[in-house]
């Protein structure tokens, strides 16, 4: 498994965690004063990375949780169909195929280089 653990404090906006096996961007933190019996909670509201649900969950503030190890990393569009892309990494010269997204549709051009996301096993192309 490629992630980490990391207690609820330590985690901020805009970084990752794991909800529900899903790499999620976190969106936001709001954390709630300890009780006479209990202590601090924290409610994360996050987007998944690779299907854009919103997800939001609560942990007491001292709770370990994942943290997935998101890899960004430049490819090669070597060719194109109506429904996916062939990318070649300029690191590893690995070739793999994704599914055309509607937001990158019109940018892409054999040729060009472009950023994706690698996490879990999954892939996203984030700029063209």
């Amino acid at each position: 498994m490629a992630w980490t653990q990391q207690e609820v404090r330590e985690l901020k906006e805009g970084r990752y965690l794991l909800i529900d096996e899903e790499p999620c961007r976190i969106l936001s933190i709001q954390t709630s004063k300890p009780g006479k019996h209990g202590e601090a909670k924290a409610r994360i509201d996050a987007v998944g990375l690779f299907d854009g649900a919103k997800r939001s969950v609560v942990f007491p503030v001292k709770h370990k949780v994942q943290v997935p190890m998101i890899g960004k990393r430049q490819a090669q569009v070597l060719s194109l169909s109506e429904a996916e892309v062939q990318l070649m990494d300029l690191e590893t010269y690995e070739t793999f195929s994704l599914p055309l997204e509607d937001d990158v549709r019109g940018q892409l051009s054999p040729g060009q280089e472009v950023q994706y996301l690698d996490a879990m096993g999954k892939r996203r192309i984030t700029r063209a």
